[in-house]
Parts: C-alpha cells; structure tokens; sequence
C-alpha cells in the first residue's frame, strides 16, 4: 500500500470539512496549513446562529444569478473566509501558510488571501470566477492545481 502524498492527504481533509457546508449550489472546504499542521478550517454557510440556505432556500437561484457573479447576494460566508475568521477568532496567523480548498478562490476570498499573506493555495475543482490568477501573481502566490483525490479511504485493520 503506497501513503498518499501531503497534498492528497490536505485536500482529502478539505473534501471533508466542506461536507458541513449549508450551500445548495457548492459544498467547499478549505484547511491552512503550515509545517505540515492544520491551523484552521473553513467551509461555505450562513454567518454563525443565522438561518441557511438549507432552511431558507437559496436567494441567487431564486434570482437566477450565475455562479460566479454578485457575490453580495448571498448567505453564505466562503471557505476561504471563515478559514481567515477562525485564525482570526483564536489568534492563528495565516502568514506564510498553504491553503488547500476544494475549489479556486473567487476575486474576493483572493484579496483577503494576499493580505492574509498565505504564500500557496492548491485546489482540485475550479469556481467559476478566474480573475484570482492575476492578483495572486501579482503577490507571489503560488498556485497549484490537484486531480481531485480519490474520495476512498484506505486503511488497516
């Protein structure tokens, strides 16, 4: 049996953080991590104590808005987001640390990224939105994309 590799292993533990997602369009996970330790998780939903999408149904479908676009018109705070509001929260810095999410940032989640100062995101799915590549070049970010890995987990018994 071969072990998987770091980043099969962090992206793995994404996939499963972003099973706790309140989103009906995208469930997404996201994990910072720095010399091989998780320092905190995040996933899509509703601000903390406020009703969800799962509850109220999902304003931008309501609306027809396309994946991607107007980002003010939702419930949902992003992975990317609530993984920065958690080190925020418990006194975690992000500096120089990788992200590993299901899915690419989108511009915003990008700018919040950058001034967290992360120094690499890796991901395995695309969101809809692609103007994060300019600005992570811009700010040194490197970027990797994944094959999804196997949703399979292997183990002894």
């Amino acid at each position: 049996m071969d072990r998987i590799s770091l980043d099969e292993y962090f992206l793995k533990i994404a996939a499963v953080v972003a099973e706790r997602s309140t989103c009906r369009r995208h469930h997404v996970g996201a994990v910072a991590v720095r010399d091989k330790r998780i320092l905190t998780t995040g996933y899509n939903g509703a601000p903390s104590g406020a009703d969800d999408c799962l509850q109220l149904g999902c304003l931008r479908d309501e609306k027809e808005i396309p994946s991607g676009t107007r980002h003010e018109i939702c419930r949902a705070i992003h992975a990317e987001q609530n993984a920065i509001i958690q080190g925020s929260l418990h006194g975690v810095s992000l500096e120089g640390s990788t992200i590993y999410c299901t899915h690419t940032p989108c511009v915003l989640c990008a700018k919040m990224l950058v001034n967290a100062k992360i120094k690499k995101f890796v991901s395995y799915s695309d969101y809809a939105d692609d103007s994060f590549m300019k600005l992570f070049k811009e700010a040194g970010i490197e970027f990797v994309k994944k094959e999804r890995p196997s949703s399979e987990i292997t183990f002894l018994d």
